[in-house]
Protein backbone atom coordinates (compact mmCIF):
# COMPACT_ATOMS: atom_id res chain seq x y z
CA UNK A 1 0.00 0.00 0.00
CA UNK A 2 1.39 3.43 -0.92
CA UNK A 3 1.56 5.97 1.63
CA UNK A 4 -0.19 9.14 0.55
CA UNK A 5 2.05 12.16 2.11
CA UNK A 6 1.15 15.99 2.75
CA UNK A 7 3.45 17.76 0.09
CA UNK A 8 4.48 21.68 0.78
CA UNK A 9 4.44 23.44 -2.19
CA UNK A 10 5.80 26.95 -0.48
CA UNK A 11 9.04 26.33 -1.81
CA UNK A 12 7.71 25.62 -5.91
CA UNK A 13 8.04 29.59 -6.68
CA UNK A 14 11.85 28.86 -6.44
CA UNK A 15 12.27 25.75 -9.01
CA UNK A 16 14.40 26.47 -11.70
CA UNK A 17 17.27 28.62 -12.80
CA UNK A 18 17.82 32.13 -11.55
CA UNK A 19 20.32 35.19 -11.77
CA UNK A 20 21.05 36.56 -8.71
CA UNK A 21 22.05 40.33 -7.31
CA UNK A 22 23.15 40.14 -4.16
CA UNK A 23 23.82 43.01 -1.79
CA UNK A 24 25.76 42.21 1.51
CA UNK A 25 27.14 44.36 4.52
CA UNK A 26 30.52 44.58 4.63
CA UNK A 27 30.57 43.79 8.54
CA UNK A 28 27.43 42.62 10.45
CA UNK A 29 26.03 44.00 14.00
CA UNK A 30 29.01 46.59 13.98
CA UNK A 31 27.48 49.44 13.07
CA UNK A 32 28.58 49.22 9.37
CA UNK A 33 26.63 51.16 6.51
CA UNK A 34 29.05 49.89 3.53
CA UNK A 35 27.64 47.59 1.36
CA UNK A 36 28.96 45.66 -1.67
CA UNK A 37 26.69 44.40 -4.58
CA UNK A 38 27.98 41.20 -6.53
CA UNK A 39 26.21 39.11 -9.27
CA UNK A 40 25.55 35.28 -8.82
CA UNK A 41 23.07 32.51 -9.99
CA UNK A 42 20.79 29.94 -8.87
CA UNK A 43 19.24 27.03 -9.53
CA UNK A 44 16.53 24.92 -7.31
CA UNK A 45 15.42 21.66 -7.55
CA UNK A 46 12.68 19.55 -5.55
CA UNK A 47 13.91 16.62 -3.37
CA UNK A 48 12.29 14.16 -0.57
CA UNK A 49 9.29 13.68 -3.23
CA UNK A 50 8.62 17.38 -2.80
CA UNK A 51 8.90 17.82 0.65
CA UNK A 52 12.61 19.23 0.30
CA UNK A 53 14.42 21.30 -2.39
CA UNK A 54 18.23 22.15 -2.85
CA UNK A 55 19.29 25.61 -3.96
CA UNK A 56 22.74 25.27 -5.77
CA UNK A 57 24.24 28.58 -5.69
CA UNK A 58 27.24 30.47 -7.90
CA UNK A 59 27.82 33.50 -5.73
CA UNK A 60 30.32 35.79 -7.52
CA UNK A 61 31.79 37.90 -4.72
CA UNK A 62 34.57 40.84 -5.61
CA UNK A 63 37.01 38.95 -3.85
CA UNK A 64 36.34 35.36 -6.12
CA UNK A 65 33.37 33.40 -6.74
CA UNK A 66 32.57 30.10 -4.52
CA UNK A 67 29.31 27.64 -4.27
CA UNK A 68 26.85 27.07 -2.03
CA UNK A 69 23.53 25.27 -1.13
CA UNK A 70 20.86 25.96 0.79
CA UNK A 71 19.04 22.36 1.55
CA UNK A 72 15.37 22.95 2.69
CA UNK A 73 12.76 20.50 4.73
CA UNK A 74 9.54 20.42 5.20
CA UNK A 75 7.99 18.38 8.90
CA UNK A 76 4.47 17.62 8.16
CA UNK A 77 3.71 16.93 11.69
CA UNK A 78 4.89 20.60 12.58
CA UNK A 79 4.04 22.27 9.11
CA UNK A 80 7.56 24.40 9.35
CA UNK A 81 10.54 24.45 7.02
CA UNK A 82 14.37 23.94 8.04
CA UNK A 83 16.76 25.71 5.99
CA UNK A 84 20.28 24.87 6.41
CA UNK A 85 23.66 26.68 4.37
CA UNK A 86 26.77 24.81 3.62
CA UNK A 87 29.31 26.96 1.76
CA UNK A 88 32.02 25.46 -0.11
CA UNK A 89 34.66 27.62 1.84
CA UNK A 90 33.82 25.21 5.01
CA UNK A 91 32.24 22.07 3.28
CA UNK A 92 32.18 20.02 6.77
CA UNK A 93 29.97 22.78 8.63
CA UNK A 94 26.48 23.13 7.72
CA UNK A 95 24.87 26.76 9.48
CA UNK A 96 22.58 26.21 12.30
CA UNK A 97 18.94 25.70 10.84
CA UNK A 98 16.55 28.75 10.44
CA UNK A 99 12.69 27.10 11.13
CA UNK A 100 9.23 28.46 10.12
CA UNK A 101 6.90 28.81 7.62
CA UNK A 102 5.32 30.42 4.97
CA UNK A 103 1.63 32.89 5.78
CA UNK A 104 0.43 34.74 2.62
CA UNK A 105 3.60 34.48 0.54
CA UNK A 106 5.93 35.70 3.04
CA UNK A 107 8.08 33.01 4.19
CA UNK A 108 9.47 33.74 8.03
CA UNK A 109 12.54 31.47 9.63
CA UNK A 110 14.39 31.87 12.84
CA UNK A 111 17.41 30.55 14.67
CA UNK A 112 19.63 31.28 17.62
CA UNK A 113 23.47 31.67 16.87
CA UNK A 114 26.54 33.32 17.62
CA UNK A 115 28.31 35.94 16.01
CA UNK A 116 31.72 36.77 16.71
CA UNK A 117 31.25 34.58 19.70
CA UNK A 118 28.22 36.53 20.90
CA UNK A 119 24.38 35.42 20.84
CA UNK A 120 23.19 36.52 18.09
CA UNK A 121 19.39 35.58 16.83
CA UNK A 122 18.84 35.06 12.59
CA UNK A 123 16.05 35.61 10.75
CA UNK A 124 15.47 34.83 6.34
CA UNK A 125 12.34 36.28 5.13
CA UNK A 126 11.16 35.35 1.78
CA UNK A 127 9.23 37.87 -0.07
CA UNK A 128 7.24 38.84 -3.35
CA UNK A 129 7.11 35.01 -3.66
CA UNK A 130 4.07 35.56 -5.70
CA UNK A 131 5.62 37.69 -8.32
CA UNK A 132 8.65 37.40 -10.81
CA UNK A 133 11.46 38.63 -9.06
CA UNK A 134 11.05 37.01 -5.59
CA UNK A 135 13.45 38.28 -2.84
CA UNK A 136 15.85 37.05 0.21
CA UNK A 137 16.83 39.05 2.91
CA UNK A 138 18.76 37.72 6.11
CA UNK A 139 18.82 40.17 9.38
CA UNK A 140 20.56 39.48 13.02
CA UNK A 141 19.66 40.89 16.22
CA UNK A 142 21.97 41.18 19.21
CA UNK A 143 18.72 41.65 21.59
CA UNK A 144 16.30 38.56 21.36
CA UNK A 145 14.24 40.01 17.93
CA UNK A 146 13.20 43.68 18.97
CA UNK A 147 15.12 45.41 16.60
CA UNK A 148 16.56 43.67 13.20
CA UNK A 149 19.81 44.42 11.15
CA UNK A 150 19.33 43.74 7.68
CA UNK A 151 23.03 42.38 6.18
CA UNK A 152 21.84 40.57 2.97
CA UNK A 153 19.74 40.60 0.24
CA UNK A 154 18.84 38.27 -3.02
CA UNK A 155 16.62 39.58 -5.64
CA UNK A 156 16.21 37.05 -8.36
CA UNK A 157 15.22 37.26 -11.97
CA UNK A 158 14.60 33.86 -13.88
CA UNK A 159 17.68 32.96 -16.66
Amino acid sequence: MEEKLSISRDFDFEFGRWNVRHRRLKERLAGCDEWEEFPGTSETRPVLGGNGNVEDNLLKFPGGAYRAIALRSFDTASQTWAIWWLSANDPHQLDVPVIGKFKDGTGSFFAEDTLRGDPVAVRFLWLHTRTETPRWEQAMSQDGGKTWETNWTMDFTRA
